[in-house]
């Protein structure tokens, strides 16, 4: 199942086991199983501390297989053939029970560790999901740090009869103990803060007892992080309070066009903008959420949803933007439940299914024909007259077999039954007829909106919701900077948001040299 390629990486890999592992696997005589246990044999091959139990009549998922030590029956188990984005979360689970440290901070895996209780989760994934191993590689260190907890990472597409019964239409899906926990991209702290319930409260007493900042950034996208560097490059005291570190790039797949970067996808590049700006002395405060900007008469004070007060002389706004929403009955009470915005999450669980796609600008005509392999029929809905997608994705998507395209369509109301999507209300724009389709999953690809609900009132925005800022990156309150996808800089790209963040960061010491000298 392993190319040669993927065997000689992952035998360097396995070269770094300080301790025998054993993968027990549960079997029947399904396909599934046979593709299993090949793969078991394959990763046994390029490791001596590697073995493979065969269990046939235990009451465990079949196929599954559990990563433990010999002579212990905990460990972290996968239900399904972690490949495409979930090799890596396999690579990481082997090595992390042969005794290889993660890199995750001591003092995260000490509360780990520290967590009281019994905790099993499970984890619905698809091999196609470029949230999912984040999530799945965060429980599976959960479960190595701490006995009390177990963590089962189910393939959703080989366990449709569990994704049918528990009514999943988005992945990752998380559950604990049997209950829902959590629903899309999460990160290790955030799991770990949502069950120590006594954590937000010890995080904003530390919060709160910071010394003010030379500048603080709110937002760590791509704006965010370069406005950190270019700030923390002048000398100046530098945090980056984010809600989660990436931004927008998390649920981004492949990037093409950063300049000097060939090719890359989204978790990556995150992952090697939080790196950089690691380098310098910034003070990077995730899992953050911003509620409310005071100015001040010596600065600025940015307000948190915890409760916290972070104070700066100077502050960057990097906030972003988020996935627009149709905003029609139906839309809210079926997220999750077959309205969705991630065609290459959540494609796979409506595998001969019929779905719509909404919008027909790139991204709507490329999830189109992403979906058209996997699901039964996609109708691609557009509110205009014509699709404004490059026109080598149009003529991609007019030749596929099983795609309709309906223009002029406006979308009136999502429809629904047994707490799942039936199908969505449109009416024709030319005709004024409202019609009724029949559809199991509705993909949202409209755009974004500027994430800046909490800023009305304190800074100018436009009738959009952006940020209006000049030439230099200024709001028009005095020390305030905003930079990227929530400004009203056009272009929404990511190579234009670390320029502006550059530039806010350029200008905001600018600001404090004319003002002040920095602390």
């Amino acid at each position: 199942m392993l190319d040669d390629t993927l065997k000689t990486q992952l035998k360097a890999y396995l070269e770094r086991l300080t301790k025998p592992v054993e993968l027990v696997a549960s079997l029947d005589d399904s396909e599934g199983s046979r593709q299993m246990k090949g793969l078991l044999n394959e990763i046994k091959a390029l490791s001596t501390k590697i073995t493979v139990v065969e269990r046939l009549d235990d009451n465990e998922r079949k196929p599954s297989f559990l990563i433990t030590n010999p002579g212990t029956i905990s460990g972290l188990r996968f239900a399904g053939v972690p490949l495409g984005h979930e090799f890596t979360s396999l690579v990481l689970a082997l090595l992390q029970i042969g005794g290889h440290p993660s890199k995750e901070p001591q003092e995260l895996q000490e509360q780990i560790r520290g967590l009281k209780g019994q905790y099993h989760f499970e984890t619905y994934y698809s091999i196609t999901c470029h949230n999912c191993p984040d999530v799945i590689q965060a429980l599976n260190l959960m479960t190595v740090l701490n006995p009390g907890i177990t963590h089962t990472a189910i393939d959703g597409a080989l366990y449709q009869k569990e994704i049918d019964e528990r009514e999943i239409m988005g992945v990752p899906a998380v559950f604990l103990n049997g209950q829902p926990f959590g629903q899309g991209r999460m990160e290790l702290a955030e799991i770990v803060n949502k069950i120590d319930t006594s954590a937000a409260t010890r995080a904003a007493e530390a919060l709160n007892q910071k010394d003010p900042f030379d500048v603080l950034i709110v937002g760590g996208g791509p704006a965010g992080a370069a406005a950190a560097i270019y700030a923390a490059r002048k000398g100046i005291r530098t945090g980056v309070a984010a809600e989660r570190f990436g931004g927008q790039v998390l649920d981004t797949v492949d990037i093409e066009n950063y300049i000097s970067v060939p090719k890359t996808d989204g978790p990556r590049f995150a992952a090697d903008l939080e790196r950089h700006v690691r380098d310098y002395e910034v003070d990077i405060m995730n899992l953050q959420q911003a509620k409310l900007l005071v100015p001040t008469d010596s600065g600025v004070e940015v307000r948190l949803e915890n409760g916290a007060s972070l104070k700066a002389k100077t502050v960057i706004l990097a906030t972003g933007a988020r996935w627009r929403s149709m905003n029609v009955p139906g839309e809210e009470e079926y997220r999750t439940k077959g309205v969705t915005y991630c065609p290459h999450c959540d494609g796979p669980l409506f595998k001969g299914k019929r779905v719509a796609v909404i919008g027909g600008g790139n991204s709507g005509v490329e999830a189109a024909i992403d979906l058209a392999g996997v699901v039964a029929h996609v109708t691609l809905l557009e509110f205009a007259d014509k699709m404004r997608a490059d026109d080598v994705l149009q003529r991609k998507l007019r030749s596929l077999p099983n795609v309709d395209v309906i223009l002029n369509a406006q979308t009136t109301e999502v429809t629904g039954a047994q707490g799942k999507v039936n199908g969505l209300t449109y009416k024709d724009r030319v005709s004024g007829t409202v019609k009724n389709l029949p559809l199991e999953g509705i993909f949202v690809q409209i755009g974004l909106l500027p994430n800046t609900d909490w800023l009305k009132g304190t800074v100018e925005l436009n009738r959009m919701g952006e940020i209006v800022v000049d030439a230099h990156g200024k709001t028009n309150v005095p020390g305030v900077f905003a930079a990227g996808d929530c400004t009203s800089v056009p272009y929404k790209q990511i190579v234009i948001a670390a320029g502006e963040g550059a530039k806010a960061a350029l200008s905001a010491f600018d600001h404090l040299i004319r003002t002040s000298a920095p602390a």
